[in-house]
């Protein structure tokens, strides 16, 4: 039961981080701007968040083009820390190889989950049709992810289904993910 409760508390920290510094990362490569200035509701929560794991990280890691390699690196290693601390609340052992794996999978899936959350959110407020700073914010996030499907599914009855083609890719995704890594971490016990 300790280990349960425990696990949870860590699980729940360390996504929530992790999530944090994908939309840091994602943020900045749509050049969403981020200042409290600009509107953006999220940007000081992110950087407040996160600041203390990504800015020493970017000391060490440039950037990719338009991708902030340190807020990449932040999420694995969150993920990394994670599943390190899980696998030695297990009693540490022989598996320990399968940790970093783990944190790979980890990031993969919270990206999958991240984008399922955005896409949601963004087809309940398209229902309602709110003018906000949030909803703006929501839209530059997730339209990337909806042109090509938009280009492909057609309105019905005036109504886009696009969100929906995409959240049913997305759990597909995530069903493969799961094959995929159950398949690596049979192979590598």
């Amino acid at each position: 039961m300790l280990y349960q409760i425990v696990s949870l508390l860590l699980e729940v920290s360390a996504g929530l981080l992790t999530g944090v510094c994908l939309l840091r990362l994602y943020m900045q490569h749509q050049r969403i701007p981020l200042s409290a200035r600009s509107g953006n509701p999220m940007g000081p929560f992110m950087f407040a968040l996160t600041d203390w794991l990504v800015l020493p990280l970017r000391r060490v890691l440039p950037a990719v083009g338009r991708w902030d390699s340190a807020s990449l690196a932040a999420a694995f290693l969150t993920q990394l820390a994670l599943f390190g601390a899980q696998w030695l609340m297990l009693g540490g052992g022989a598996g320990w190889i399968s940790v970093p794996v783990l944190a790979l999978f980890g990031v993969a899936r919270m990206t999958i989950s991240a984008l399922t959350g955005l896409v949601i959110v963004y087809a309940v407020l398209s229902w309602v049709q709110t003018q906000s700073h949030l909803s703006d914010l929501l839209e530059r996030l997730v339209s990337p992810a909806l042109m090509p499907i938009r280009k492909i599914v057609p309105l019905v009855g005036g109504v886009d289904l696009s969100p929906l083609a995409l959240l049913v890719l997305l759990q597909i995704a995530a069903i493969v993910l799961g094959a995929l890594q159950a398949s690596v971490l049979g192979m590598a016990l």
